[in-house]
């Protein structure tokens, strides 16, 4: 299960509202999400989060490219929000689209062994194979700490840190009222 929230930077302080994820399949949609919640273009947080596993930041600052943290990239990846940041922040294209190379378009029917297939398959892996994803944060630790929060407390933070992030950037009660 996920937790979503938006918290916008205004003029008179910060907004939260829980969001819907429902519609998001890509960073942009993500990164849409945030622009629309923004007053002038000012900062707006997207925080994700799923129970006790891993949770993550989205910076959105008008057009500016958005910046991303996340707690435990390795959970993060095995699940469908947590790919969509983890795969931004380390390159991967785990996005399931299928690769024509990687497809056998070469006429052999199914049953018939190609000469390709009796290679050891225990060498160095598939040409272009995705590395494994780290058991640790990954992204921007420097996310909010022009907001009160230090990379070392951001570090700090476990999963349910919302609730520590609101309060660091002085937004806590506002964010109680949509919680």
């Amino acid at each position: 299960m996920y937790f979503a929230a938006l918290l916008a930077r205004t003029e008179d302080g910060w907004k939260a509202s829980d969001t819907e994820l429902d519609d998001v399949e890509t960073l942009s949609d993500l990164t849409e999400l945030a622009r629309e919640a923004s007053v002038d273009e000012d900062t707006v947080l997207v925080y994700i989060e799923q129970e006790d596993a891993w949770f993550g930041l989205v910076r959105v600052e008008g057009e500016e490219d958005p910046r991303i943290y996340v707690s435990d990239a390795a959970s993060a990846a095995r699940s469908s929000y947590g790919e969509i940041l983890t795969n931004e922040l380390l390159g991967a294209d785990r996005d399931g689209d299928d690769d024509l190379d990687a497809l056998d378009l070469d006429g052999t029917e199914d049953g018939e062994p190609d000469a390709d297939d009796t290679e050891d398959d225990d060498e160095d892996g598939p040409e272009g194979a995705v590395e494994a994803v780290p058991a640790a944060p990954v992204g921007d630790r420097e996310i909010l700490g022009d907001l009160g929060l230090s990379e070392k407390e951001l570090l700090a933070l476990d999963t349910d840190a919302l609730t520590e992030i609101a309060e660091a950037l002085g937004a806590g009660e506002v964010l109680e009222s949509v919680r």
